[in-house]
């Protein structure tokens, strides 16, 4: 056997592997049962001493109060489109300077700039929320919009810095989508970004983090897309242009996106909030992160393969397709994994399009 086959081979073992833990977190979700939990592969008492290390070095200089973005976007007599934001801090847009900076309002402003309609942001996400919370946040939505157009959801960081196990941060998001589903809104989720990434967590808790985060990302792909919504994978998003420019990219707690951060998480989410509304930008750009040919048909696969796909490719999209009539096949659902062109966002001040405040409590 060459080397570059026992490569290949050693490769796909561990792909495989990948595969099957993010099967089995997503089954215990769905069926009961803790799931995984990988906090035990260097022992409880290390982690928790790094972590708390972690946490001294990121501090709470940001506080705890981001920016109210609920408002009304756009302009115009058409039909307003209504899109609710759920999640943590970052779904919240903690360490932006203005609301038109936060993930939301980005969103949004682009959407209305996109689809020449007018769209109400509501904002339900709270800085520090774990998925557990997500309930809530849908109950809170919900009373403002009883039928949104579209939800997006931001959520996991926080599972994962509270070890919180996988199969039970995946069964709450999965019950927040069914809900938001069953209220006639499309879901996209930003999956849990790569936490690895972040320069105050030392190692071992780096690569410890690194696995956990995309671990759960690959398990949240699987049952978001099981319950009917899509998810864009934001991974290590911030990654190489916080290694090149971090000052830049992250905000002072060196935890949060900055405003330039939040800038490149709401490019990324766009076009698979327009896809999902069936309006323009969201022509996939390439058949697959691995294979970007623009305008060929992306491959249809398990939906656990994609999501580990997705999990290492950030800004992928997971969407469920149909094979011959069937939703699917021997090894689950079948889905696509696409990367789309990242959204190149209106010029100028977002403000301009920022009208009036949406009624209902803020995200705090």
């Amino acid at each position: 056997m060459s080397r570059r086959t026992a490569v290949r081979a050693v490769t796909y073992r561990e792909g495989m592997s990948r595969v099957r833990r993010a099967r089995r977190i997503a089954a215990a979700a769905a069926f009961g049962g803790g799931g995984l939990t990988v906090a035990g592969a260097l022992g409880w008492a290390l982690v928790r001493v790094e972590a708390a290390l972690a946490q001294r070095a990121i501090g709470t200089s940001l506080g705890r109060t981001p920016p109210v973005a609920a408002a009304r976007y756009g302009a115009g007599a058409d039909e307003e489109v209504d899109l609710v934001v759920l999640g943590d801090s970052t779904a919240a847009g903690l360490g932006a300077a203005s609301p038109e900076q936060t993930p939301g309002a980005i969103v949004a402003g682009g959407l209305a700039a996109i689809s020449g309609r007018p769209v109400r942001l509501v904002g339900a996400a709270v800085v520090g929320a774990r998925s557990e919370a997500l309930g809530a946040q849908v109950d809170a939505a919900l009373e403002q919009v009883a039928h949104p157009h579209v939800a997006l959801v931001l959520v996991g960081a926080n599972d994962v810095t509270h070890w919180v196990r996988p199969a039970e941060a995946v069964r709450h998001l999965a019950g927040a989508v069914t809900r938001l589903r069953d209220a006639g809104a499309e879901v996209v989720v930003g999956t849990c970004p790569d936490l690895g990434t972040v320069e105050p967590i030392a190692e071992p808790l780096r690569t410890l983090a690194r696995r956990a985060s995309r671990e759960l990302a690959a398990a949240q792909t699987i049952a978001v897309v099981e319950a009917g919504g899509r998810t864009v994978s934001l991974g290590d998003l911030l990654g190489p242009a916080f290694a090149a420019r971090p000052r830049e990219m992250f905000a002072v707690d060196r935890f949060h996106p900055s405003p330039a951060g939040y800038a490149r998480v709401g490019a990324a989410v766009l076009p698979s909030v327009c896809a999902a509304l069936g309006i323009g930008l969201g022509t996939p750009a390439a058949a697959g992160p691995a294979d970007p040919v623009p305008g060929a048909p992306a491959p249809v696969q398990p939906v656990a393969q994609a999501a580990v796909q997705a999990a290492d490719a950030p800004g992928t999209e997971v969407v469920a397709v149909q094979v011959a009539g069937a939703d699917r096949g021997p090894a689950g659902r079948w889905s696509r994994a696409l990367w789309r062109r990242r959204a190149v966002l209106p010029a100028g001040d977002p403000g301009a399009v920022r009208t009036r405040t949406a009624s209902g409590a803020p995200s705090s």
